[in-house]
């Protein structure tokens, strides 16, 4: 329930919204204009001088294979772990603890956060799909409302090209996955080699544009799109071995037991012995220490990208930004860490769709804000658009969660619940084409093109995803109801189509177990 100084803050914040759009400002985007008669504009100006305006400026940093609990103010991070940048965003910002994505896959994701909308209906849903022609990026709304642009890092829409996007003033970015050193980067246009650490070299040229390539007349908006810390990890040369000597904490889940496996699909059983499953990593390549080794190399990985955090947070400091500008970081999907016998993400369950989510903007949010509320991948356009006053041609799936924000130490409840899709890829065969309805305390998962089980979870009680009650009696009208809205929600979007990619390289091998 609203407190009464949460009712005279959003007040402010509105009646300043409205304050500008009577009085003009020539460096910002204008609302739409309001009638107030003139005794009522002094009112608004009193209530206003106690709330901090909106934040203009966007910076969104966007990391990769980064699961929602590997950041040391998480209360189920690792004890060793530590991640001083991004627990300062959540201590003095907000923590987003229900943030998803609706695709667990780098360019489906990606495609989404840009556009708002699912990856059935951008059509960018796997790994190598190229962009549809007439596909529209919510920058280019913000660079037509006369917003300075730059898109900084891993792009990974269409597999060979790293050509400059429209609606960007500033393009540095590079093909595919990229590597992790030495990288080949498209510098607006020019392809100009590296020497170093990609994620440092990314961070060095969205702070330069910060310091000194953006037009300071103009609002502006930053994308810091960071391969980090996707498989296969490669720590900075600084932090290799610092956790040589942590043993990973194997999550229960992990062991090949009868009450692992009862009920799950038989998929799973057979992926634990394959390319992503802990049994058969990788084939086997990794090397000395296996899923150990792994484990401590992710977390090694993470530490250059939350200095890259730390290091933009420092430069907006210095440029006297901070009152203006929202941060948002955000991970492109999540990442299994031996759950249920798997590494890697693509399936249903929530260490592969829950991602980490931190927003931070000194003066409008309140220092230790937690939203409680689902947000999806596909809200964050919606949300800069809402914030910058811009207007879209989009259709997006997505809705804002801007309101939330600022809105005290609890914000949100209940959620909504929301769709998500994976499309089988043949490249990796082991995780079938998957469709799932993810809701505040069930989630169904359905699988098409296999015959094997469903799956029902109660997340309330079972957070662990180990009890399949797709067969128990008295959920089955549950069931019935989420497999029917599932499909409903398909239909609707002209969604019951199942795409295909012609494949070449395949990591098929497997283990057999007895």
């Amino acid at each position: 329930m609203s407190t009464p100084s949460d009712t005279l803050r959003q007040w402010g914040e509105a009646l300043k919204r409205a304050l500008r759009g009577l009085l003009g400002r020539g460096d910002a985007p204008q609302p739409v204009p309001v009638r107030v008669k003139a005794g009522t504009v002094a009112l608004l100006a009193a209530l206003a001088v106690g709330a901090q305006a909106q934040p203009q400026n966007v910076v969104f940093i966007l990391s990769d294979d980064h699961r929602y609990d590997f950041f040391s103010a998480h209360p189920d991070a690792p004890d060793f772990l530590s991640t001083p940048a991004m627990d300062r965003m959540a201590t003095e910002g907000a923590h987003l603890a229900n943030a998803f994505v609706t695709t667990s896959l780098c360019s489906p994701s990606r495609a989404s956060i840009l556009t708002g909308r699912y990856a059935h209906n951008h059509g960018v849903v796997d790994n190598t799909s190229p962009i549809p022609e007439g596909t529209r990026f919510f920058p280019q709304d913000l660079q037509a409302q006369g917003y300075a642009t730059a898109y900084v890092g891993k792009w990974h829409m269409g597999e060979v090209d790293d050509e400059p996007q429209p609606g960007f003033d500033r393009w540095v970015s590079f093909r595919g996955q990229g590597p992790y050193e030495n990288p080949l980067l498209n510098i607006d246009g020019e392809q100009v080699q590296h020497e170093g650490y990609t994620t440092d070299i990314l961070t060095d040229y969205a702070v330069e544009w910060l310091r000194e390539g953006r037009d300071p007349s103009k609002p502006f908006f930053l994308e810091l799109s960071h391969k980090a810390v996707h498989a296969e990890f490669l720590p900075a040369p600084r932090h290799r071995g610092v956790y040589a000597d942590v043993a990973p904490p194997y999550p229960e889940t992990m062991d090949y037991t009868e009450r692992n496996v009862a009920g799950k699909p038989h998929w799973v059983r057979q992926q634990r012995g394959s390319w992503h499953g802990v049994d058969y990593l990788y084939h086997g390549t990794l090397g000395p220490g296996g899923f150990d080794a792994f484990y401590r190399r992710y977390a090694e990985t993470i530490l250059a990208l939350d200095e890259s955090v730390g290091r933009v947070i420092a430069t907006l400091e210095e440029l006297g930004l901070t009152e203006n500008t929202l941060v948002v970081y955000m991970g492109d999907n999540g990442f299994l860490l031996g759950e249920h016998g798997l590494i890697d993400k693509r399936n249903a369950y929530e260490e592969s769709i829950r991602v980490p989510m931190l927003a931070w903007a000194p003066g409008w949010i309140e220092p230790g804000t937690r939203v409680e509320a689902l947000v999806r991948n596909i809200d964050v356009a919606p949300t800069v658009l809402e914030l910058t006053g811009t207007s879209t041609d989009i259709d997006m799936d997505g809705a804002s969660f801007l309101g939330l924000l600022p809105g005290g130490a609890t914000a949100g409840g209940e959620g909504r619940e929301f769709l998500y899709e994976y499309y089988w890829e043949y490249a990796f065969p082991h995780t079938p084409t998957t469709f799932a309805l993810r809701g505040d305390r069930y989630k169904f998962i359905y699988y098409h093109g296999v015959w094997d089980t469903e799956e029902l979870y109660d997340l309330s009680m079972d957070p662990e995803e180990r009890v399949n009650l797709i067969a128990v009696p008295s959920l089955q009208e549950t069931v019935n109801a989420m497999r029917s809205r599932l499909f409903d929600r398909l239909s609707e979007d002209d969604a019951m189509r199942v795409p295909m990619r012609r494949g070449n390289w395949n990591a098929d091998d497997r283990l057999l177990y007895d």
